[in-house]
């Protein structure tokens, strides 16, 4: 299947209609983080039954201010945690000794009689090859410092067995029935390029498109705005007002890679009575991106 910026991803369109009503860009995060497509797939064997799945959203978030999009996704979900009165602990640390962090626990939960450690994860990724892989190391991170393959193992080997570790034990107040993984995300495909399925990934994940700066002019659509880090989790709304057209995108881009040669995630947009709702994102990256991913890939940089 071709898909493009000309047309509105599945996801985005189902989003605008359920949750369409919702305007503080917080819920909008929060509504995502419970409504969206899994990035992964529970049901795949790689996993080996360690990937969790949230429930509906039960609950809504008042308006709270955080600087970083991982915290900021923590703080939402214990926010929601906490008002089902399954939240045991968010975020407890667990020390060997004064000067020796073993590891943190993500979230503490009561699940009936048993205590669920849930670790969680929000993560964007940029496939720079013909595949994912089968260690899933073709689904790079935007600033080249991390995979899809490599933060799983480290989720698998280390975060989830920590439960297990002496100095945990002693902090819990029972043992662990069970540790799992709640991993949202966006993947990010080449630009119109056709896109098959990798076992593993949930077939209903969120996706975008990444294309080099010098392709920005082939990107379709009539308004867009560049995405605050801290507005990646759900499809962008803005006031009509504040929306770009192509050349004001195209000199914003710019003026972006000449300050910090980085991708910047961008949204097209569509208007919808006085708001501007995403139909398409995607990454818009340096024209040399896809050459140093490749280089790193091949010389061992990345983890």
């Amino acid at each position: 299947m071709t898909e493009g910026p000309a047309g509105a991803d599945v996801y985005q369109a189902r989003y605008a209609q359920r949750w369409g009503h919702l305007h503080n860009p917080h819920v909008r995060a929060l509504a995502w983080l419970l409504d969206a497509p899994d990035l992964l797939d529970p049901a795949a064997p790689h996993w080996a039954g360690r990937i969790a799945t949230p429930v509906p959203l039960l609950a809504a978030l008042g308006d709270r201010h955080y600087s970083r999009l991982g915290l900021y996704a923590e703080k939402l979900m214990a926010f929601y945690f906490g008002q089902q009165g399954t939240l045991v602990a968010h975020g407890l640390q667990v020390r060997a000794s004064r000067n020796d962090t073993v590891g943190e626990f993500d979230f503490l939960l009561r699940a009936g009689a048993a205590l669920v450690h849930l670790e969680f994860a929000t993560k964007f990724y940029l496939l720079d090859a013909a595949d994912a892989g089968p260690d899933f190391n073709g689904l790079i991170g935007p600033n080249l410092a991390d995979t899809l393959g490599a933060k799983m193992r480290k989720i698998f080997d280390k975060q989830l067995a920590l439960a297990w570790h002496p100095a945990a034990q002693a902090l819990l107040p029972q043992p662990v029935d069970r540790a799992q993984a709640l991993v949202k995300g966006w993947l990010f495909y080449p630009f119109a390029a056709t896109r098959g399925h990798t076992p593993g990934i949930s077939p209903e994940h969120c996706r975008g498109f990444w294309l080099p700066l010098g392709q920005l002019p082939a990107l379709g659509g009539e308004h867009y705005a560049i995405m605050p880090r801290l507005q990646w989790l759900a499809p962008l709304e803005v006031a009509a007002e504040d929306g770009l057209d192509q050349p004001a995108l195209q000199a914003a881009v710019d003026e972006h890679m000449a300050k910090t040669p980085a991708p910047v995630m961008v949204a097209v947009l569509r208007q919808q009575g006085d708001w501007l709702v995403e139909q398409q994102r995607g990454f818009v990256v340096p024209d040399d991106w896809a050459e140093r991913a490749a280089h790193n890939r091949r010389a061992g940089l990345l983890p």
